[in-house]
């Protein structure tokens, strides 16, 4: 079982075996400001601090008969104990956790991570219910105001979702445009159905454009930088020749919303086809937007 599993198990043991779903989400991510390396990363989503992928682990824990899920909670089913098995300093820190706030109610916690935790309040239906004019102030600046058009790219290659969708948030994009010409991926949230739930669900529309992306069978063999230069001379005389209708249709994205960011799956800017796909449409404006990756 994945060590952050019996964390989650752990914790459950801790309280009695059972938690509501959204003390458990808050408790967490309490938690993971424990940890140098936390296993799990959060997003401002509509009741403040959430993990998408602790969600994923919480499901495939119910399907394996560990969690038992009730309408507002969560049943530990697996009589192991976790607890004694965890590392010194997680299982301090769960302890210390249960002392601290054993007794907070949901709403407690809510406005507590609010208040402490700001950003991730911002995407919160119930934060305006049980903060402050001054909170909800603090709330609000927590993402500064941005003014400039810009077109980001962005590659999810050894980040979580959640970093991921909170470099965008952070930025301010407005709008996720996938380039993979095949929006699969066997990482966590990046397959095209989750990752378009997921950037909706926190105000973030997206949009597939699979006709500016590079088939597979062209990405094979890529050892070396010169052959992603290679490949990436031939997308630029043959795919981007032949896509300026969906280039056009990018800009114009990108003029109506300001804010916009190409996505694929390479870390490295200079290993994807965002970075030309990227310089085309910037060149196409007239070079008049600022192009950041992130």
């Amino acid at each position: 079982m994945f060590y952050r599993r019996k964390i989650i198990l752990a914790m459950l043991e801790l309280f009695d075996g059972k938690l509501e779903k959204l003390r458990l989400q808050k408790l967490l991510f309490l938690f993971s400001k424990s940890q140098t390396n936390p296993e799990y990363e959060f997003v401002p989503y509509k009741f403040g601090c959430f993990s998408f992928s602790a969600q994923a682990d919480l499901t495939t824990m119910i399907q394996k008969g560990s969690l038992i899920e009730e309408e507002n909670g969560l049943i530990k089913k697996d009589p192991a104990k976790y607890l004694a098995g965890l590392k010194e300093a997680d299982r301090k820190a769960l302890v210390e956790l249960k002392k601290l706030y054993g007794g907070f109610s949901g709403t407690a916690l809510m406005r507590h991570t609010y208040v402490n935790f700001p950003y991730f309040a911002l995407n919160s239906l119930k934060a305006p219910e049980i903060l402050t004019e001054e909170e909800m102030a603090k709330v609000k600046a927590s993402r500064p105001p941005f003014s400039a058009t810009t077109l980001f790219t962005i590659g999810y290659e050894g980040i979580s979702l959640e970093n991921y969708i909170n470099k965008l948030i952070r930025n301010d994009v407005r709008v996720l445009v996938d380039v993979r010409k095949n929006p699969l991926s066997m990482k966590y949230g990046f397959s095209k159905s989750l990752l378009k739930k997921v950037c909706e669900s926190v105000g973030i529309e997206y949009l597939h454009i699979p006709e500016v992306g590079i088939d597979s069978d062209q990405r094979q063999e890529l050892n070396t930088q010169r052959d992603y230069d290679q490949l990436f001379a031939i997308y630029k005389k043959e795919n981007l020749v032949n896509t300026a209708g969906a280039q056009a249709g990018i800009l114009a994205l990108l003029e109506n919303k300001k804010r916009i960011a190409l996505t694929c799956f390479e870390a490295n800017i200079c290993q994807c086809h965002r970075k030309p796909l990227a310089e085309a449409i910037r060149k196409l404006s007239g070079d008049q937007y600022d192009l950041k990756h992130i």
